[in-house]
């Protein structure tokens, strides 16, 4: 399962794909199902929109639809550091949650919120994209920064120092995975800004379409490198696909 917040990162993806339909969940969510060439894997895309609450019940919603093997969230962020340029990826070996703390009279205190990556795709990410991604933590937060001298920087410089590169979902598809108990799940971002002033100049210069290919094809790399695997390696949900034992099937992200 493949999941975007921009119609621009949705087609992004959309173009490495055959064989594509359409299906409807009962509520009204839309995804696109199609096969990755020269892979083993069917990919089901959605575009769930912005934010991080919202990628997290559409997640939730989405995963107890179509059970997939792994989970991707792919798309655009700013970079936090000198050295990651426009156009380049990010994969998150973490998430973090930026906006959890505690303010009191001597200040704001943090209590932030942190999610690893799956191990299994993040060793895949390494091999596959060696020299062409940086492997970094993501901060998440319900912001476009903008601003590069702003307080919500600079309590990124002080608390998540280590973070490569700022975005608006990737908590709530780390939360999603973590609920589920099982799920793999990797948030790969192309980088279409510096998160200051300039960043609306970049943008209309076409950056972010830029990142989005960029990511995409990040995504593709790992998935034409990721062996498929069975439920064999996860524990059982009570999934009608566990419950008369181990069972071989089609690889489905």
């Amino acid at each position: 399962m493949v999941l975007t917040a921009l119609p621009l990162e949705y087609g992004a993806i959309c173009k490495h794909l055959v064989d594509i339909e359409e299906d409807i969940h009962p509520e009204g969510t839309w995804i696109t199902r199609g096969r990755l060439p020269d892979s083993s894997w069917q990919v089901a895309l959605a575009e769930v929109g912005e934010g991080a609450v919202t990628t997290a019940v559409l997640t939730e919603r989405i995963v107890g639809w179509l059970d997939p093997d792994v989970l991707f969230f792919v798309g655009v962020a700013g970079s936090l550091k000198a050295d990651i340029a426009i156009g380049d990826v990010v994969v998150a070996t973490k998430v973090y949650g930026i906006h959890g703390g505690k303010q009191t009279p001597e200040g704001f205190m943090v209590r932030p919120e942190a999610w690893r990556s799956s191990h299994r795709l993040e060793q895949v990410a390494r091999h596959s994209v060696r020299g062409k991604a940086h492997l970094k933590p993501i901060a998440v937060g319900e912001v476009v920064l903008a601003d590069s001298k702003s307080a919500i920087t600079e309590h990124l410089r002080r608390h998540y120092n280590d973070a490569a590169a700022i975005e608006m979902e990737g908590s709530g598809i780390a939360q999603a995975a973590h609920l589920s108990g099982h799920l793999d799940a990797l948030v790969i971002r192309g980088i279409s800004d510096h998160a200051d002033a300039d960043k609306s100049h970049a943008d209309s210069a076409g950056s972010q379409q830029k990142a989005a290919d960029q990511a995409a094809e990040a995504l593709v790399a790992i998935l034409r490198r990721l062996p498929p695997f069975s439920r064999r390696s996860r524990p059982s949900s009570g999934h009608p696909d566990t419950q008369e034992g181990p069972q071989e099937r089609p690889s489905d992200t």
